[in-house]
C-alpha cells in the first residue's frame, strides 16, 4: 500500500482543495460548461465524474477511498513498476481512466483497447519502466496541448507534468 500512498499524495498535492470555477467543464455535473449543476471539484474528484456526490463536503479520506477503488485498482497500480505507477495513476485521475490506460498501452506497444488485460500485464514485465513513463508523459502532453482549454489551464498542467516527471524519477 506504500506505493498507492505515495501516488495519491502526489496527485492530491496537485489537485488541491475545493474549487468551482464555472469555466472548468469538470466542475459541472453534465461535464460541459453550463450543463447540469455547478458543484465543483474537491481533491481532484469532479462533479462531472461524480454528479451525485456532495463535492463541497468531500473529505480527504473519502477522496482517497474513491481514488483507490475507482482508479488505483482499475489500473492494477500494485503491478506497475517504478515510475509507471505515479504516471499512470495521475493521468487516470486528471485525464480519465480509459485515456490513461490507452496511453500506457501505446507506450508499451500493445493493443490500445483501454483495458489492462494479459497482453498489457505481460508487456509491463519486459519493457523499461522509465522509458514507458517518459513516453506516457509525452503522449499526455501532446494531448493536453491540443485541448481548447490549454491557453487557460496549460500553465498549471505543464507544471504538473514537470513535477510528475521529477516525482516519478524518484520511484
Amino acid at each position: 500500500m506504500g506505493e498507492f500512498t505515495a501516488c495519491v499524495g502526489f496527485t492530491l498535492g496537485m489537485e488541491g482543495g475545493y474549487g468551482a470555477d464555472p469555466q472548468d467543464p469538470g466542475n459541472w455535473t453534465g461535464g460541459a460548461i453550463g450543463k447540469g449543476q455547478l458543484r465543483g471539484t474537491n481533491f481532484g474528484i469532479s462533479a462531472a465524474s461524480y454528479p451525485t456526490l456532495d463535492i463541497a463536503h468531500l473529505t480527504r479520506d473519502a477522496a482517497e477511498a474513491i481514488y483507490e477503488r475507482d482508479y488505483w485498482s482499475k489500473i492494477n497500480g500494485d503491478q506497475l513498476a517504478g515510475p509507471m505507477a505515479p504516471v499512470v495513476f495521475d493521468a487516470s485521475v486528471n485525464n480519465g481512466l480509459h485515456r490513461a490506460i490507452t496511453w500506457l498501452q501505446r507506450a508499451l506497444n500493445v493493443t490500445a483497447d483501454g483495458v489492462i488485460g494479459p497482453e498489457t500485464l505481460a508487456a509491463m514485465g519486459y519493457t523499461d519502466p522509465r522509458e514507458t513513463a517518459e513516453t506516457m508523459l509525452t503522449l499526455r502532453l501532446d494531448f493536453m496541448v491540443a485541448l481548447a482549454d490549454w491557453p487557460r489551464f496549460g500553465g498549471g498542467w505543464g507544471r504538473r507534468l514537470v513535477a510528475l516527471a521529477f516525482f516519478a524519477a524518484g520511484q
